[in-house]
């Protein structure tokens, strides 16, 4: 199981740099990371966690064609904000999945802290599915929930990817940094267009 770990941790701090400087690749190193992963958290009785490597593998197709062809007339995405109503959507779905999948995990045999899982697992979920829409928000959510994950894989020592979280915390503020500045980037021709 280690060297599996150690895969899925290469090809995973890969993608999370490439998603960081918006690089398309990012997305193709995503389903390597998440296929070898969902092995990985069902050996661990993480059981929340290993669905949510279902759902990225499929996250992460949408995220490839939604960067590629979801923009303006299907050209590029770019980085934005999510809207007010987004942010409540997500909230919403967000504490409903949390709850219902920590109250279904809770029940199953060998699972490891359900609902502490579970959350953390809906908060990727919900950090994931923002960065396949490019909004900025999207590193502040994986920021709180790569604090959370690192002890919680120590614990359950799978020091490899506890390891791999903290990589991935340095890479969400260097992405949240980043995305800033594209975001900035893209809005200076708008903000200095004359009315």
């Amino acid at each position: 199981m280690q060297w599996i770990q150690w895969v899925a941790a290469i090809a995973g701090a890969i993608s999370v740099y490439l998603s960081a400087r918006e690089n398309i690749w990012s997305w193709p190193t995503a389903i390597v990371n998440v296929g070898l992963y969902i092995f990985v958290f069902l050996q661990s009785g993480l059981y929340s966690d290993m669905g949510l490597q279902v759902v990225y593998l499929v996250l992460s197709i949408y995220g490839w064609y939604k960067w590629l062809y979801g923009g303006a007339r299907q050209t590029t995405l770019h980085v934005s904000h999510a809207s007010a109503r987004e942010r409540i959507f997500t909230g919403i779905v967000g504490i409903s999945f949390w709850l219902a999948i920590g109250r279904y995990t809770s029940t199953l045999a060998g699972v490891a802290y359900p609902y502490f899982d579970a959350g953390l697992a809906t908060l990727s979920l919900v950090a994931q599915w923002m960065m396949t829409r490019k909004k900025i928000e999207n590193w502040v959510l994986w920021i709180v929930a790569d604090v959370a994950y690192v002890p919680m894989y120590i614990f359950k020592h799978l020091y490899v990817t506890a390891g791999l979280y903290a990589v991935f915390l340095v890479l969400a503020v260097l992405g949240l940094v980043e995305w800033r500045r594209s975001y900035a980037r893209d809005r200076a021709p708008l903000l200095a267009a004359p009315a």
